[in-house]
């Protein structure tokens, strides 16, 4: 199980989009995230007129590091670290460190 998933609300803690929250759109590896309108850059695209793509510049979500991006607990109002723990029904759940509350609903 993994402690960041694809649709998880997240916070970037450290680079040039510190402090900005966002969306995991898709989980690309094991060690890295694409988070919406976090990490864009602006890629030139050449015109592909046979399939009626237009050319010019495009802005694209890039991939972030995991260890850049942290959950976003709506209870502290912040970034939280993750842990596991397994339920009396025996699912294992992720839970928030400061306050044990579960994430997974």
């Amino acid at each position: 199980m993994q402690k960041i998933k694809k649709g998880d609300d997240v916070i970037v803690i450290t680079g040039k989009d510190k402090g900005k929250r966002g969306t995991v759109l898709r989980v690309v590896d094991e060690n890295h995230v694409t988070v919406e309108n976090i990490n864009i850059a602006r890629k030139h695209v050449k015109a592909n007129p046979q399939a009626g793509e237009p050319g010019g510049i495009v802005d694209k979500v890039m991939p972030i590091q995991l260890s850049n991006v942290a959950l976003y607990n709506p209870q502290k109002g912040g970034a939280d670290r993750v842990g596991f723990k397994i339920l009396e029904d025996g699912r294992k759940v992720r839970v928030f460190k400061s306050n044990g509350e579960v994430v997974d609903v």
